[in-house]
Order: C-alpha cells, then sequence, then structure tokens
C-alpha cells in the first residue's frame, strides 16, 4: 500500500522525540508498504541525511520554510483562531506543492505527525488519514504557562487556548487517530477521545544498551537543550539539588548532554557541571553517568530519554508526571520525586547504596525491554493505519 506521510521536521539525525519517533515508524512501515514521505524544515538537510531515510522511502519531498515568511505568518496569526504554530508550519506554496504530489502518487493512507501540519492535507476527505496527536500539545503549553515570564505569558496563554479548540476541531477531518500515552489522552476535550490509540514509543534494544566504559559523572541529564522542559529541569538539577547534594559530598559532578544548549544551560557549565552541546553517540553520554535524573515539570508524552537511560541499564529518577506516561513501578523500577529534598534523597541513596541501585537498574532494564519496543508499537500503527483497528 502507498502512504503520504507529513512530517513538521526531517526525521533524521534523532536528536529530537518526533523525529525518533518518525523515524522508527517509517522504517517499520516501509517493510510492507511504499513510503512517500514529505517534511518540513528550516534548516538545510544534510545528503547523508537524505541518503538514510531514502532507505526506507521510495520517494522523498523536502520542501524548506522561509523564515521571512514565517514571521509574516506569525504576525497574521494574531487576526486568526488558529495556534501560532499551525501557522508557522503553513505555506500556501509548499499547500500547492503537496497538493502536486498527492496527485502524482495518488496515496492510499495520509499519515501526519502533528497537528501542526493537519492543514496541508485535511481537505483529502477520499483518502483515509491517520493523525498522530503524540503529545497534547494544549497541556503542555498550560504547563509552560506556569513557569512562563510575565511578557510571554499572554501569548503562552492564548496559544494554550487556541490548541485547545484545534485540538478538538481537527479531530473529525481524520478516520484514525494515536497518541503516545493514556495520560496525553486524557488531556484532550473531544466528546469522541476514547477512540483514539495509544501507541508509545519504542526503544532500539539493539542500539540502547549497557556499555562497559568508565563512569565519570554521578548524574546526567540528556535530550534537546534548547527544548524549553530540558532547560528547566537542567537548571533544576544544577541550582535546586546539586546544592542539597553537596551538603555530603562536595565532589558530586553533573553532565547535562544533548543538542543546541540554551543560554541558560551553558551558563550551568563549571568545575562540577559539564555541558556537551551536540555529541556524536548520546549512548556514550548515557554510559558515563552513574544516575540519570530527569525531574520534569513541564512538557507532555513519554520521554525517550527515560527509555534509553533505562536500556543502558541506568538506574533512573524522575517526577510524577514523567512517570505517569511511563507507568514504571516507583521504588522498584524507578524512583520518583516530587521535592528537591526527596531528588536530592533518592540520589544520595542510589550512590551510596550498591544493593538497592543494582535492584532499580535491573528492574528498569527489565521493565523498558518488556514493554517498549518499536516492533510492538509500529505494528499496531501499521494496523490503524491500513483499517484493519
Amino acid at each position: 500500500m502507498r502512504i503520504f506521510i507529513v512530517l513538521s521536521r526531517f526525521p533524521y539525525p534523532l536528536e529530537k522525540g518526533d523525529k525518533l519517533r518518525a523515524y522508527h515508524q517509517i522504517k517499520h512501515l516501509a517493510k510492507n508498504h511504499e513510503i512517500i514521505l514529505c517534511c518540513l524544515t528550516v534548516n538545510n538537510v544534510k545528503e547523508s541525511h537524505k541518503r538514510e531515510l531514502l532507505k526506507h522511502c521510495s520517494h522523498l519531498y523536502i520542501f524548506k520554510l522561509s523564515k521571512i515568511k514565517v514571521a509574516f505568518n506569525l504576525l497574521k496569526a494574531f487576526f486568526s483562531k488558529k495556534p501560532f504554530q499551525v501557522h508557522y508550519f503553513y505555506d500556501k506554496k509548499i499547500q500547492k506543492s503537496i497538493d502536486e504530489v498527492i496527485v502524482k502518487h495518488v496515496p492510499k493512507r495520509i499519515y501526519c505527525q502533528l497537528i501542526r501540519v493537519t492543514e496541508y492535507v485535511k481537505k483529502y476527505s477520499i483518502i483515509p488519514k491517520t493523525l498522530d496527536y503524540m503529545d497534547a500539545l494544549s497541556k503542555g503549553m498550560e504547563r509552560r504557562m506556569e513557569v512562563s515570564n510575565i511578557i510571554l505569558r499572554p501569548f503562552i496563554k492564548l496559544e494554550y487556548r487556541r490548541l485547545v479548540e484545534y485540538e478538538s476541531h481537527i479531530f473529525d477531518h481524520f478516520e484514525s487517530k494515536t497518541i503516545i500515552s493514556t495520560q496525553d489522552l486524557n488531556e484532550l476535550k473531544h466528546p469522541s477521545k476514547k477512540n483514539i490509540h495509544v501507541i508509545p514509543n519504542g526503544i532500539d534494544c539493539a542500539h540502547f544498551k549497557p556499555l562497559e566504559i568508565p563512569k565519570e559523572y554521578d548524574i546526567v541529564f540528556i535530550g534537546n537543550m534548547a527544548y524549553p522542559p530540558n532547560i528547566e529541569s537542567g537548571t533544576m538539577i544544577v541550582k535546586k539539588i546539586l546544592p542539597k547534594l553537596r551538603k555530603n559530598n562536595n565532589a558530586i559532578k553533573v553532565l547535562l548532554s544533548g543538542a543546541n544548549p540554551h543560554f541558560r544551560i551553558r551558563s550551568l557549565e563549571s568545575k562540577s557541571v559539564h555541558v556537551t552541546g551536540w555529541v556524536e553517540d548520546i549512548r556514550e553520554s548515557y554510559a558515563k553517568g552513574r544516575v540519570f535524573l530527569a525531574p520534569m515539570t513541564i512538557g507532555t508524552g513519554l520521554q525517550n530519554k527515560l527509555l534509553e537511560a533505562m536500556a543502558m541499564k541506568l538506574p533512573c529518577i524522575t517526577s510524577e508526571l514523567a512517570n505517569n506516561s511511563l507507568g514504571a513501578v516507583e521504588g522498584s523500577e524507578i524512583l520518583v520525586g516530587t521535592t528537591n529534598n526527596e531528588y536530592a534523597e533518592h540520589v544520595s541513596r542510589l550512590l551510596n547504596d550498591q544493593t538497592f541501585y543494582e535492584k532499580i537498574a535491573k528492574n528498569g532494564y527489565n521493565f523498558v525491554i518488556k514493554k517498549f519496543n518499536w516492533k510492538t508499537t509500529s505494528e499496531r500503527l501499521e494496523s490503524i493505519i491500513i483499517g484493519q483497528i
């Protein structure tokens, strides 16, 4: 079956959650179907990255968003009811090109990742369409309001209200819908949201596995360091949790690793805190840490960083918010904190109790290997797209 896929980013390299999800889903779908991939981007795409996707796609179309046009669209958005991010990614010229691609290839199914690209295909009522909400973006925006400054808060509040309405509006334009977790599903407002299928992420266990390299850091936190929830978490680790740990261990060291570090993250660099920026093999960053700490306070969805850390047999500590999507057993497969003191206590116990350390690491590893794998989740997605579920 010929499937037309629309993404808001080019899904390689795998430094962001939406890219990771899209890449592995495409890789699986391509085993049984012809994939026509359409990606939007604001940056140039390397030829080597294109070749990686062409291993799985019969045709690849990349449409570059003009930064000037994006700025103009965002200004126009003030006079619209649609979310700013929908305006950000929409371009009439790209719409015409996508229409031409659909006419040329006549796909049997359409699959969109994230509501921000749905405007391009919602008019195609004859072709069965699947929307991957992925996250409840409105809820993520609502949480950002709580930590935003007084200048940005009105704009974030406006985007939150628009997202709530648009998430519900776009629901009826797609025959089938998916989302990453039950927690995110419950945050949507549509009366028929129970018909949305929960498709969690998986983990590439052949890639993310324990590595025998020296441990250089007591705490490691990994993610795209330009993403607001990761900025908040990294800042919280260094400014709120680390000082409490230093009362008993002044030599404790922290690694913050991931692409595009925001200036707030870069400013945390010190003798005891190392900020890497982009690394070629993120597995080495995981493996250099003794404990993985992810005190997520905002954001939505299933945290890939936790899956990867657990698959590499790192004992993990996170927030109730993040574990609600993950579903690991607290105190056995993962540790959950609600205050800075609790996070510090969890870190100290893991660093000082080897038996407990090994228990959490082993149980977390077994949990991820059993429950999360791309083959199972992608097979279910395939059944939804082709109409067997």
